[in-house]
């Protein structure tokens, strides 16, 4: 496998601005396949603007980026290979769970049988079997981000970004939803993820990458991004996530004004 074969996503440049206001400035990154990468940053820092742009439904204002190997412009080629779970399940209330996962199955041109075999597998996994048959507008916040999990993979894609999966969840099934992204990603899935429970990234990821105001700060595994103070301490991640976004911060502080 040559090294750009080994990438799952590549971005170079990317970029996009609402107007005046840039969004995601000039990211550049790689992803290798079948890796966890956490994708951290404060409200407002552009995560869900750089997963919009590579899954294809924001087009980038400049830059270039790939997804298991296809270039973001081009849609047809990219959706097939992603799987995605927006911060909000799109899950259609008058449906039941299980219509729901039928329903996404159907889209992605899933034989029947594999399908149902696929859906019946990951609703136990979930602790879903119980109310598979009823209506999606009967379910608790954390049973609509498992339905929304469930079809991200259902396909089983070769990328799947995940925003914020845990939340809503109680423990146990969170600890459900982080063995299930460790499992995907021991076959060769490659797992974007975001969220703001920094001991679910600490556990699962790779590597990490810090996103803050559009620009990617820091990059590193948690073990070497924990020890990037001067002292070389072991610390938590939220203390470095803390100081790596406080020194960006000064740092922008520190700059000569345009005027």
């Amino acid at each position: 496998m040559s090294p750009v074969d080994a990438l799952a996503i590549e971005t170079d440049g990317l970029t996009k601005r609402y107007g005046n206001t840039t969004a995601v400035d000039d990211l550049t990154m790689q992803v290798e396949r079948g890796t966890v990468y956490g994708f951290l940053g404060p409200n407002g820092a552009g995560k869900t603007t750089t997963m919009r742009m590579l899954t294809t439904l924001t087009r980038p204002t400049a830059g270039t980026a790939s997804v298991a190997g296809h270039s973001i412009v081009d849609r047809e080629s990219v959706t097939p290979h992603i799987g995605y779970l927006p911060e909000e399940p799109p899950v259609y209330d008058e449906l039941t769970g299980r219509e729901q996962l039928e329903y996404a199955a159907g889209l992605r041109d899933l034989p029947d049988d594999e399908a149902s075999e696929r859906i019946e597998s990951l609703l136990e996994r979930f602790d879903l079997l119980e109310d598979a048959n009823k209506r999606i507008e009967d379910y608790s916040k954390g049973m609509r981000q498992k339905v929304g999990v469930i079809q991200a993979v259902l396909h089983e894609p070769d990328v799947a970004f995940l925003d914020e999966p845990t939340s809503g969840l109680d423990p146990r099934a969170a600890r459900t939803m982080r063995d299930t992204i460790a499992d995907l990603a021991d076959h060769e899935m490659t797992i974007f993820l975001s969220t703001h429970i920094l001991p679910v990234v600490d556990e699962l990821a790779d590597t990490i990458g810090v996103l803050h105001d559009g620009e990617l700060v820091a990059e590193d595994d948690p073990e070497r991004l924990k020890t990037r103070a001067e002292t070389g301490d072991a610390r938590s991640l939220e203390d470095a996530f803390l100081d790596i976004t406080r020194d960006h911060d000064d740092e922008v502080a520190a700059e000569p004004s345009a005027e």
